[in-house]
């Protein structure tokens, strides 16, 4: 495991500057960011939340892990006291957007996020309920097949926390492979279930009754460049246009969506 990711703060700040530099840029591509409504899925500790504050944004972030919350109360109480943001912990699907969000957003984030959900097409479809009329939901997530697409990173090895495309050995032997190297076998084999393709992921958009808005597919993740000193290069358009192919050299991939 990489020092930063024991490191909360610093890489909320990580988190906050990726956001600011790449994701906001991103959307504004399509809609203003500034003065939007804005909701996160998965916030954590809300580095990503942050950033659209600070465009003077109002928000709330949702999340299934208190603890996590604990941080984003602490690193944005002046926002909380402003009013500008709020904070749940509750599972997204029994939440009543009128009762408990006082109505719909412009902006729905989940980043870093779809590639752990379970039930992808019913989540997709389910943001729905919260989208204003003209709204737009942003997707950031590292495609299944790309070098670490297993979250190799988070391994306890330092030798298995370099090797890439290990996730995609079949299951048995991943999970043969894990116990061996003493990693938490149940969470990363859970991530082996749960993993995006590019081309599921737009196949859940279209039959979801959404549009794609904006995409951007990245050689070099975009966040790379906070944690290890690399720039962030976007995928070559070739490349891009090479069903399946792409997911293994594409080591993440923005997107936009709306409602038809």
């Amino acid at each position: 495991m990489y020092e930063f990711h024991g490191d909360k703060r610093r890489y909320f700040e990580m988190q906050v500057t990726n956001t600011r530099e790449y994701v906001i840029p991103f959307i504004e591509q399509f809609i203003k960011v500034e003065n939007q409504r804005v909701l996160e899925i998965g916030c954590g500790e809300a580095g990503v939340l942050k950033a659209f504050i600070d465009k003077g944004c109002t928000g709330v972030g949702v999340e299934l892990e208190e603890s996590r919350l604990v941080y984003a109360r602490q690193w944005m109480a002046d926002e909380m006291n402003a009013g500008r943001v709020s904070f749940l912990s509750k599972d997204i699907y029994k939440v009543n957007a009128q009762q408990e969000f006082g109505g719909g957003f412009d902006i729905i984030v989940l980043k870093d996020v779809i590639e752990h959900i379970h039930d992808q097409k019913k989540l997709i479809a389910w943001m729905g309920e919260f989208l204003n009329p003209k709204g737009v939901i942003f997707f950031g997530f590292p495609p299944w097949q790309m070098p670490f697409g297993g979250h190799q990173q988070l391994f306890g090895s330092k030798f298995l926390s370099k090797v890439p495309y290990t996730h995609l050995l079949p299951g048995v032997l991943y999970s043969k492979l894990l116990k061996a190297y003493k990693q938490d076998e149940p969470a990363f084999m859970e991530i082996k279930e749960t993993g995006i393709s590019i081309e599921r992921f737009e196949r859940i958009v279209k039959e979801t009754g959404y549009n794609v808005a904006e995409k951007q597919h990245y050689l070099i993740n975009p966040i790379y460049k906070y944690k290890f000193g690399v720039k962030a290069r976007k995928q070559l358009g070739i490349i891009s246009a090479i069903p399946y192919i792409r997911n293994y050299f594409t080591t993440c991939v923005y997107y936009l969506i709306q409602k038809k």
